[in-house]
């Protein structure tokens, strides 16, 4: 073992348990704490080898631990709807990955509640063609040429569509945002 790999293990053993406890406590899913804690400690091993040093170790893991948090609530907060949504046999819209984990307790369930409510409200709200360009885009992940060739409407006329449904949407559903603290 080199004296980096021993440095790096080192620094591995006596930070792990600060640093698990800081992700933890902002992160409630253990599975997800643990993905971050480990990322943050690949960063740090890559980071370690360069031939630049890291300084303030401590601080450098913190700092890279709380971008990684950062990271993680983004990419709930952003809607990825053509990958994590389906239509349940009721027609309702379920983004399960995208919205708060009905595990992470009872305001988190609220909450998913609250905006599975609001999508399919402010879906039914649209007109027929912009809501039937925005579901076959977005839930069925259709492509536009795949869409336009089934229906016969031009490609332009579909993305303009598309971006009226989207514009409606994200206005109704930031008010939601906004009241939730999301």
């Amino acid at each position: 073992m080199t004296d980096k790999d021993s440095a790096i293990a080192a620094t591995v053993m006596r930070e792990r348990l600060r640093l698990g406890n800081f992700i933890r406590g902002r992160v409630r899913d253990q599975a997800e704490t643990e993905d971050i804690l480990q990322d943050v400690f690949y960063e740090f091993v890559e980071a370690y080898r360069l031939p630049e040093p890291i300084e303030h170790v401590s601080a450098w893991l913190f700092r890279v631990a709380r971008n990684r948090i950062v990271d993680h609530f983004r990419k709930k907060k952003v809607l990825a709807i053509s990958e994590t949504s389906e239509l349940d046999d009721d027609s309702e819209l379920r983004l399960d990955l995208a919205l708060p984990s009905p595990e992470a307790g009872p305001e988190a369930e609220y909450a998913r509640s609250t905006l599975l409510k609001a999508l399919q409200k402010a879906l039914d709200e649209l007109p027929e063609n912009q809501r039937e360009v925005f579901v076959a885009h977005e839930f069925e992940g259709n492509s536009f040429k795949e869409i336009s060739a089934r229906t016969g409407v031009t490609l332009n006329t579909l993305l303009a569509r598309k971006r009226y449904a989207v514009l409606h949407l994200r206005a109704r559903l930031q008010t939601v945002y906004d009241e939730l603290e999301i």
